[in-house]
C-alpha cells in the first residue's frame, strides 16, 4: 500500500516566503534572494516528505502567489494589457507575473491587476484566468520541469501536479460576449498533451492531475468537456511509462461517479473527509485496474486523524479491491493547513491538552505514513503505541470539560424567530437612520482598517513581551487612533472608522476575547500572495466574557461630532475563518458565535455607537458546492446573521462588508440579512458585480467598491468616477455609497490617503453632478 501527498504549504514554516517576497515588492532585496528562498522551502518541503515515508511527493505545487496563476502563465494564458507592460517596460518574467496578480503602475503606466476570487468554499484566494473568443495558448514548461529536477538531483522522485484542462477553464471567466470558455478546450489541451509528453520524456512515473469540478454538480457541456479530454489525454499517456492520478476533492463524486472512474486514468484521488459516504458507490464502479487514493486524513481542519475510523473506510477498500490499489492521502492538499505543530512551545496560548488533540501539515503526512503501516501489517514496534496513543487522545478530547457549557447550551435553546428580525422594515429605518445620521448623497466611508505600521506593529510585539505597560500600549495606539480620526475629518469622508490599530486579526481579534477558543504561535495559513491568516481554533462551547471593542469606539467617538462606525467581525465569517470543533453540527457553533457578537452589538449602541458594521465576507464562501445543500446552508447562516445584529433600535444603522465572491446565485438570501448597508468588491470585476444587484432589485443601500486595496495601484478619481457612473446605470441614486473594496490594514498609508482624496473628490463631483 502506498501513500501520497496532494500538495505542501508554500509558505514556510515561518512564514518565510512572504517576508521574502515583501522585502522584493519594496526594493530591498534582489530577485536572486527571493528565489534563493523559494528553492530552500521547496527543498525542505521534499526533504520532509520523504523522512515522514510518503511514496508520491508532489512537485509544481509550490507557487509565489497562485497556482492557478502559474497556469496561466504555464500556458500562455496573458491578457494583453500585460504584454504591453512587458514590451515597454523590459520587465523580467517574475516581474510580469506579480503584475498580473497586484497591478502595475510605474513609468506612465498603470494596469489593473487581474480579478481574484475564492477557492471553492476555502478562504485562499486564487487570480481568476481571462478568456477570449478564439484565443490561442503557448506552453512555457520550464517551471514545472525544473522544480521536477531539482528534487531528483536530491534523488527525491516526484509527482508534477497539474490543474486539469477542464477545471482551469471552468475556474475562469469569458472577457468578451459570444462564446463559451469551454470553447477553448482543443486548443487549450493541445498544450496539455505537449507538457504530459514533455514529462513523459523525463520519465515521470506519476502525474497528477486535479478536477476539483467533478465534484461539483456538472452540466451536460461540461461532462462531454472531461470525456473529450482525457479521451485525448488517455491516448498520449498510453504509449508512454507515466501514469494520471486524477485527483477530486472538497466534495463526493455522487452522480458523477461513473463519469470520474471511467476517464482511463490510473488513478483516481477522492475526498472522504467531506464525503465519507461515497467509498462504496465509488468502489462499486472502479475497473479491475484503476488505483483508488483515499483521502482519509483532513486536509483543511486540524483536530488529529482517529484511526480506527480510517481504518474502518481503508479495509473496506482494502477488501473489495486489494492493497496494491489502495493509496492512503490527505483528503486534499495541505495548502489549508497550517506547517507543523511542533513549533507549538507556548503552553499558555496553546494548553497541552487541547494541543494533544490537534494536528497539523507535518504530523497529518506522518497519521498518513501510520495508518499505512497499520493497515499493511508492517513490523514496526511504534504502530501498536501510535494506536494506542491515538485511541487515548480521541477519548481525552471526548471526555474532556473544556469542551461543554450547560449556559450557553441553554440559552441556544431558547433562541426565537423574535430574536432574528428587527423590530420594522428597511423603508421604516431607513427614515429614522436619515434624519439622525444626516448624510449626505453618496456618503463616503472606509471598511473599517486603516495601515498597521511597523511602529504599530512594534508596539504590540513589545507589549506581548513585557517590554511596555499596558498603560503605555493603550496610550500610542490612543495617539494613533486621533491620528487616523483628524485625518479622516480633514480629508471629508463622513462616515469614520477609529482604524482597528489595537487589532491583530478580525478573527483572532475577537476569538481572543471569547470563551472556547485557542490560539497558535505560528499556524499560518496564506490567504492570498503573501498575505497569512493565523485561524483561531474553536474548540468549545462559545460565549462572551464582557464587551469586546466598545472603549474603543466610544473613545474614537469622543473625538468627532461625525458618525464613527463600531467595526464587528460576523459570526458566519469568525466560524468560516477558524478551524471549528468537528463534534457538533457547524450551525450550532455559529448561532454561539451570533449569540456572542449580539451582546457587544447592544452594548455599542447603549455607548452611543450608531452605525454598526458587522462583517460578513465569508458568507458566500462557506456555500456548499452541490445545489441541493444551499438552502439548509443559507437558512442558518442568514439566522446567525440576523441573531447577532437584531438587538438594536430602528435608528441604528447596521452595515455589513462581503468581499471577493460570486453573489449573483444567493441575492435573495443577502436580502434576507436585511442589513441597512451593504458594501461589496466591486473593482476588480469593472462593478460586472453590482449589475447583479441592479436586476435583483436589491432593496437597500449598497456601497460598490471603487478601488482595489490588494494592489498597490492607486486610482485616479476620473477612473472612480467611471465606476459610480456605472453604479448610477443599475442602482438608484439614494442607495450608492462610496467605499474601498475592503479594509486597509495591508496596505502604506501614503497610498491609502492619496486613493482615499481621490474617492472623496470622486463623490463630490458625483453630487455636483446628481443636484
Amino acid at each position: 500500500m502506498k501513500t501520497q501527498n496532494l500538495g505542501y504549504p508554500r509558505i514556510g514554516s515561518q512564514r518565510e516566503l512572504k517576508k521574502a517576497e515583501e522585502a522584493y515588492w519594496s526594493g530591498k532585496s534582489s530577485l536572486d534572494e527571493l528565489l534563493k528562498v523559494g528553492k530552500q522551502i521547496r527543498i525542505h518541503n521534499w526533504k520532509l516528505q520523504q523522512s515522514i515515508g510518503i511514496d508520491l511527493i508532489p512537485s509544481n505545487d509550490f507557487s509565489y502567489y497562485d497556482q492557478i496563476l502559474d497556469h496561466s502563465i504555464l500556458f500562455g494564458n496573458i491578457p494583453e494589457r500585460y504584454k504591453a507592460i512587458e514590451a515597454n517596460q523590459n520587465l523580467n518574467a517574475y516581474d510580469l507575473y506579480f503584475a498580473m496578480a497586484r497591478g502595475y503602475q510605474k513609468n506612465g503606466l498603470d494596469i489593473t491587476a487581474m480579478e481574484m476570487t475564492k477557492w471553492f468554499d476555502t478562504n485562499y484566494h486564487y487570480i481568476v484566468p481571462e478568456f477570449k473568443k478564439g484565443q490561442t495558448f503557448t506552453l512555457n514548461s520550464e517551471k514545472i520541469l525544473r522544480e521536477y529536477q531539482e528534487a531528483k538531483e536530491l534523488e527525491i522522485e516526484t509527482k508534477p501536479v497539474l490543474v486539469g484542462p477542464v477545471s482551469y477553464l471552468l475556474l475562469g471567466k469569458e472577457k468578451e460576449s459570444g462564446f463559451h470558455r469551454l470553447d477553448l478546450l482543443e486548443s487549450l489541451l493541445s498544450k496539455y498533451l505537449d507538457l504530459l509528453k514533455e514529462l513523459a520524456k523525463q520519465n515521470v512515473e506519476w502525474i497528477q492531475i486535479d478536477e476539483p469540478f467533478l465534484a461539483l454538480d456538472l452540466d451536460t457541456r461540461s461532462k462531454e468537456a472531461f470525456h473529450y479530454a482525457y479521451s485525448e489525454i488517455s491516448k498520449v499517456i498510453s504509449s508512454t511509462s507515466s501514469k494520471i492520478m486524477l485527483t477530486t476533492y472538497f466534495e463526493g463524486l455522487k452522480e458523477n461517479t461513473r463519469l470520474a472512474a471511467t476517464l482511463g486514468t490510473a488513478g483516481l484521488h477522492i475526498d472522504l473527509i467531506r464525503s465519507p459516504e461515497q467509498l462504496i458507490e465509488v468502489l462499486d464502479h472502479l475497473d479491475s485496474k484503476l488505483i483508488l487514493s483515499l483521502g482519509i486524513v483532513d486536509g483543511r481542519n486540524i483536530w488529529k486523524n482517529d484511526y480506527s475510523n480510517s481504518l474502518i473506510q481503508i479495509g473496506k477498500a482494502v477488501n473489495k479491491i486489494g492493497a496494491d490499489r489502495v493509496f492512503i492521502s490527505p483528503s486534499c492538499s495541505l495548502l489549508h493547513s497550517p506547517c507543523d505543530l511542533d513549533l507549538e512551545t507556548d503552553s499558555v496560548k496553546l494548553t497541552p491538552e487541547i494541543k494533544q488533540w490537534l494536528s497539523f501539515s507535518k504530523q497529518k503526512l506522518e497519521e498518513v505514513a501510520t495508518l499505512a503501516g497499520l493497515t499493511s501489517g508492517i513490523s514496526n514496534e511504534n504502530l501498536p503505541e501510535k494506536w494506542n496513543r491515538n485511541q487515548a487522545i480521541q477519548r481525552s478530547r471526548q471526555d474532556s470539560s473544556l469542551i461543554h457549557d450547560l449556559k450557553v447550551k441553554e440559552r441556544l435553546r431558547n433562541i426565537s424567530q423574535k430574536d432574528m428580525r428587527r423590530s420594522n422594515p428597511f423603508p421604516s429605518r431607513k427614515e429614522k437612520q436619515k434624519q439622525s445620521l444626516n448624510l449626505p448623497s453618496f456618503p463616503t466611508t472606509t471598511i473599517g482598517s486603516f495601515p498597521q505600521t511597523s511602529d504599530v506593529r512594534s508596539w504590540r510585539a513589545k507589549f506581548k513581551k513585557g517590554e511596555i505597560t499596558e498603560s503605555e500600549y493603550t496610550s500610542l495606539l490612543k495617539l494613533e487612533t486621533e491620528k487616523a480620526v483628524r485625518w479622516q475629518e480633514e480629508v471629508g469622508l463622513d462616515v469614520l472608522v477609529h482604524g482597528e490599530f489595537e487589532r491583530n486579526d478580525m478573527v483572532e481579534y475577537f476569538g481572543e476575547q471569547l470563551n472556547g477558543f485557542a490560539f497558535t504561535q505560528n499556524g499560518w495559513v496564506q490567504s492570498y500572495g503573501s498575505r497569512c491568516v493565523k485561524p483561531p481554533i474553536v474548540y468549545g462551547d462559545v460565549s462572551r466574557t464582557g464587551p469586546m471593542t466598545v472603549e474603543w469606539s466610544r473613545y474614537a467617538q469622543s473625538l468627532t461630532p461625525l458618525p464613527v462606525k463600531g467595526m464587528l467581525t460576523g459570526p458566519v465569517t469568525i466560524l468560516q475563518w477558524s478551524f471549528v470543533r468537528d463534534d457538533q453540527p457547524r450551525w450550532e457553533t455559529c448561532f454561539q458565535i451570533g449569540l456572542a457578537i449580539r451582546d457587544e452589538v447592544v452594548d455599542l449602541e447603549k455607548a452611543g455607537i450608531r452605525i454598526i458594521q458587522i462583517d460578513e465576507p465569508a458568507i458566500r464562501e462557506g456555500l456548499p458546492l452541490r445545489k441541493k445543500d444551499e438552502a439548509a446552508y443559507l437558512d442558518w447562516a442568514v439566522k446567525a446573521f440576523l441573531l447577532s445584529a437584531s438587538g438594536v433600535q430602528d435608528g441604528t444603522q447596521i452595515h455589513t462588508h462581503m468581499c471577493y465572491s460570486e453573489f449573483n446565485d444567493i441575492l435573495s438570501n443577502i436580502a434576507d440579512m436585511d442589513a441597512d448597508v451593504i458594501t461589496i468588491e466591486c473593482s476588480r470585476s469593472q462593478m460586472e458585480l453590482l449589475e447583479a444587484f441592479g436586476q435583483f432589485k436589491y432593496p437597500n443601500e449598497i456601497g460598490p467598491g471603487v478601488y482595489d486595496i490588494h494592489s498597490p495601484r492607486v486610482p485616479s478619481k476620473i477612473e472612480m468616477v467611471k465606476l459610480l457612473e456605472k453604479a448610477k446605470s443599475v442602482l438608484p441614486e439614494d442607495q450608492i455609497w462610496v467605499n474601498p473594496d475592503c479594509g486597509l490594514k495591508t496596505r502604506g498609508w501614503e497610498e491609502t490617503k492619496k486613493a482615499l482624496i481621490e474617492m472623496v473628490d470622486a463623490a463630490k463631483e458625483l453630487r455636483v453632478v446628481s443636484k
